[in-house]
């Protein structure tokens, strides 16, 4: 296992608020008054840290390129459960003084923590930041076990599937790179709904001389990515961006917009009572008859399958990786779908939280059971794929815990980006990584 800082030098959040003074709003052509900016860092460029270590989060106030020493800031650790003192975390206020204002954690266990701080200008609106640490991240296990039929009804899934003919439908599209061959696919699955995606390859291919790459789609509801499609294909793969749910492709917005607002309004908690009926699992066995279609085509080189994505895209990744051996590397971005009974181990549930409390603040015994069935992490322990991945410190859409849960239980090669300051996101350095990663395990056999 590696851990890959993708910024050597500490990151920082700024928050700012331009304030302007009554002098400058009756004289226009005064310049703006400086802003103020409020920054938290930790004590430790990487912010990892061991049980039982004490992190330091150090907050600093500036009005454009001067430190205020006056005034004060609120302050709050969490857990992303409780926080403050109900988790018996530091919270309170603290004056400003020439020296960072100082706030001391001690890892309990493996978890990770996080900062958040207040501070209100003499005018304008408040300002907010955090920052995030991770205590022994890598020790960070499942919080219940893989069920012991797990293998058993995923096999019977993928039988069920393998009767039903793909009968793949390509419909050309039209797209100005003559190079590359473009079409809509629909390719028959289970549950009621095709897999639905743009495929796209070097026109001009031989026979057995391309990797696969597949795309696949964080949380929402909208068409394929012909863009995914096309830039996988001139990077020399077959290339697919399959949408999540099987629907149409290229249609007026609206129309995504009345099914977000109609039909899927609700579709992340859609069946949660039953394995058999829970939405993700018509998802997870499209991503198998996506790459069925894929392998099945002339041009692959019978090695590399690539699967990416971001947040529900990267819990698509690990299910893939795990559900399908044909998958040699994945590259999932703070993903999503991990962790669904992280309540049962003290720690917050991963996006969507698909498991609900109940009136003794336990989790439903009945969602728990089929949740675990449909957990990325469980699919990452089956999982012998290389890998990639980000995960953000901040991040409370797909908390850290659940996003590494799911990294110390894949079984192949892999990497992590830490990213201290990030909540959930998928910017532009770490799309670009995990591309230059994909790059370079494509020009090696895995088979």
């Amino acid at each position: 296992m590696s851990i890959l800082y993708v910024q050597k030098s500490v990151v920082r959040v700024v928050l700012s608020v331009v304030c302007l003074g009554i002098g400058a709003l009756s004289r226009p052509s005064a310049a703006a008054e400086p802003a103020y900016t409020l920054k938290v860092d930790t004590d430790r460029d990487s912010a990892l840290y061991e049980v039982d270590q004490t992190a330091t989060f150090l907050i600093t106030v500036a009005r454009g390129d001067e430190e205020v020493h006056a005034g004060s800031v609120s302050y709050s650790v969490d857990d992303f459960l409780q926080s403050g003192k109900a988790a018996g975390l530091p919270a309170g206020t603290s004056k400003l003084t020439e020296q960072p204002v100082r706030v001391t954690v001690t890892g309990r266990r493996p978890e990770f923590l996080r900062c958040q701080v207040t501070f209100q200008p003499p005018s304008g609106k408040a300002l907010r930041a955090q920052a995030g640490a991770g205590f022994s991240p890598e020790k960070i296990g499942l919080s219940l076990p893989v069920p012991d039929d797990f293998d058993t009804f995923w096999d019977a899934q993928k039988q069920k599937l393998a009767s039903l003919s793909p009968a793949p439908e390509l419909t050309p599209v039209e797209q100005p790179d003559q190079s590359l061959t473009c079409f809509d696919v629909q390719v028959q699955c289970l549950g009621g709904m095709p897999v639905s995606g743009y495929f796209a390859r070097p026109a001009t291919a031989e026979p057995r001389s391309l990797p696969i790459i597949l795309w696949v789609h964080g949380a929402g509801v909208r068409s394929s990515s012909l863009g995914n499609a096309v830039q996988g294909a001139r990077s020399g793969f077959l290339s697919m961006d399959i949408n999540a749910h099987g629907i149409p492709n290229g249609r007026p917005a609206a129309f995504y917009t009345g099914l977000s607002s109609g039909k899927l309004s609700g579709y992340r908690h859609a069946g949660r009572n039953s394995r058999d009926s829970v939405y993700f699992r018509g998802m997870y066995l499209r991503l198998v008859r996506a790459i069925d279609f894929l392998t099945a085509q002339p041009e692959w080189n019978g090695d590399h399958v690539v699967v990416v994505g971001h947040s529900q895209g990267g819990g698509q990744s690990l299910v893939a990786g795990g559900l399908d051996s044909r998958v040699t590397f994945i590259a999932p971005g703070v993903p999503a779908i991990c962790d669904h009974s992280g309540q049962a181990a003290g720690r917050v549930n991963g996006w969507p939280k698909l498991v609900p409390a109940t009136a003794d603040g336990k989790p439903d015994a009945q969602i728990l059971q089929a949740a675990r069935y449909v957990d990325a992490v469980n699919f990452a322990t089956r999982c012998r794929a290389e890998a990639i991945m980000s995960v953000g410190f901040i991040d409370a859409v797909c908390p850290p815990s659940s996003c590494y849960a799911a990294y110390n239980a894949i079984q192949g090669s892999k990497s992590v980006l830490n990213e201290p300051h990030m909540g959930h996101a998928a910017p532009a350095h770490i799309r670009k990584a995990f591309f230059e990663r994909i790059l370079q395990h494509v020009k090696q056999p895995t088979r």
